[in-house]
């Protein structure tokens, strides 16, 4: 990797895809899973120097297409099999855009036969395109700056939806029209809500750092209220896990912590994460240490901290979630992506 920054891999089809940078390019390159070969590359420009790296976000695979963000909105679907372009579009050109403080980050989603952005800004929030041609069917969901978290689909009170966390409130956007339906206030330090809110029934978890915190919201038939909130939590930027009805993730300033997921409290938390990511695979925490690298497997409990092993494959600064695909695990640093073998 030549981006010294974070964006995320993806794995479909026997490959990996991800975006780097080189010079004033960014890369999005598609890499043989088995052997790590590159199989080809797309480049785009993006001029200007770094700032904690490059793009951010992870490529979303859909029906043999791949789709990408770069940090200045740049949004292109390309052929996954070869790395042909089949459209671009821009967040900041074509949707009136406004910029994050960190530029974007968040990932497009595919829901159906739309992709689904966070432009923000004046009266496009959110932009639904479609998904072959790229041609926009709305922008709605007021008028909220972007945030870092991708969308996420779902069906709340009978009513299909994309809840958003914006840079200055958690919102749902009704999905067949844009139309605003609920919003809770939710501003942090420079905006930084990145972690993806878990969605139970009727009631939306989200977090965020800075000494924010976290808390629960319901979404009603006319708005929404909030059920509780406290500092039990504070995901800086790494996504948390709802996992047999806890919270799983880590929390500024370092902490892995476990909460109960009806009142938020805190079962346990073991320090030396940073920001570091995790998944939960067969009743087992991965977790990606955010300071120094280091890959811990620790029991999926919820009335200890049990670990269960540790090594430091790469080491160094990992910001990057792992994700798991086909028995392997897939973790990076900022300068190297690596596949490491879970059976």
């Amino acid at each position: 990797m030549n981006d010294d920054g974070y964006a995320g891999p993806s794995a479909a089809t026997g490959k990996v895809f991800i975006i780097d940078h080189q010079g004033q390019e960014d890369v999005v390159r598609a890499l043989d899973f088995a052997s790590g070969k590159d199989l080809w590359a797309f480049r785009y420009p993006d001029p200007g120097g770094a700032n904690y790296g490059y793009a951010r976000a992870t490529p979303c695979f859909d029906d043999g297409r791949l789709y990408t963000l770069g940090r200045a909105g740049q949004l292109v679907c390309l052929n996954a099999a070869d790395g042909r372009l089949l459209w671009a579009k821009s967040l900041q050109r074509d949707f009136g855009g406004q910029l994050p403080t960190w530029q974007y980050a968040m990932s497009p989603i595919i829901d159906g036969d739309r992709v689904v952005v966070v432009p923000g800004g004046r009266n496009g929030t959110v932009a639904v395109l479609d998904k072959l041609t790229g041609n926009a069917i709305w922008t709605g969901g007021g008028s909220f700056p972007a945030g870092y978290a991708a969308p996420v689909v779902a069906t709340i009170n009978d009513v299909k939806q994309y809840v958003v966390f914006a840079g200055t409130a958690l919102i749902g956007v009704r999905a067949d029209n844009g139309q605003l339906l609920w919003q809770v206030p939710w501003a942090t330090q420079h905006g930084v809500n990145a972690a993806l809110p878990i969605i139970d029934g009727n009631f939306v978890f989200a977090s965020s750092g800075y000494g924010f915190g976290c808390g629960v919201i319901e979404v009603l038939a006319n708005g929404a209220q909030a059920v509780w909130g406290g500092k039990s939590m504070q995901a800086h930027f790494s996504s948390p896990v709802y996992y047999k009805q806890h919270i799983f993730g880590t929390t500024d300033p370092g902490d892995l912590v476990c909460l109960e997921g009806q009142e938020g409290r805190a079962l346990w938390r073991q320090p030396g994460f940073e920001k570091g990511g995790i998944v939960i695979v067969d009743d087992a925490i991965i977790a990606l240490g955010g300071g120094d690298g280091t890959l811990v497997m620790a029991a999926a409990a919820t009335d200890a901290y049990r670990e269960l092993g540790r090594l430091r494959p790469l080491g160094g600064q990992s910001w990057t979630a792992p994700i798991v695909a086909d028995g392997k695990l897939l973790i990076r640093n900022k300068a190297t992506l690596a596949c490491l073998d879970l059976m």
